[in-house]
């Protein structure tokens, strides 16, 4: 019993820590005027704990939107970049957003990007 109470002080502590250092928080910044997408999130604190992505609005490919539906549905925006991957712009633990809100920031960013929706 002593070793399940130890683990749960652990995984607990851990769990506050997130939340007191607000590890995955940002901003994403689109900017057609400059040409330029800025995506900017906290991390664990250390070398590595601003994580700040730029590149070319020219470079995205395409805006995705990921549905899995059922005991525990999820709902992801991600943007397909050129040569370097999906970037998920969504937390993947978001379970608020209906599918209505999620096409409708989709559709929002496809159209101010000028790229197209894809449905996966």
């Amino acid at each position: 019993m002593s070793f399940y109470g130890i683990a749960g002080l652990f995984i607990s502590s851990y769990l506050w820590c997130t939340i007191l250092w607000n590890v995955g928080s940002g901003y994403d910044r689109f900017d057609r005027k400059e040409g330029i997408v800025r995506i900017f999130r906290w991390g664990f604190p250390g070398i590595k704990r601003r994580v700040f992505l730029q590149f070319l609005i020219r470079d995205i490919q395409s805006i995705r939107i990921q549905v899995k539906e059922g005991l525990y549905p999820r709902r992801i925006l991600y943007m397909e970049i050129r040569g370097q991957g999906v970037i998920p712009l969504t937390r993947t633990d978001e379970k608020f957003f209906t599918p209505r809100e999620i096409e409708q920031k989709a559709a929002e960013l496809a159209y101010f990007l000028r790229v197209p929706i894809e449905v996966f």
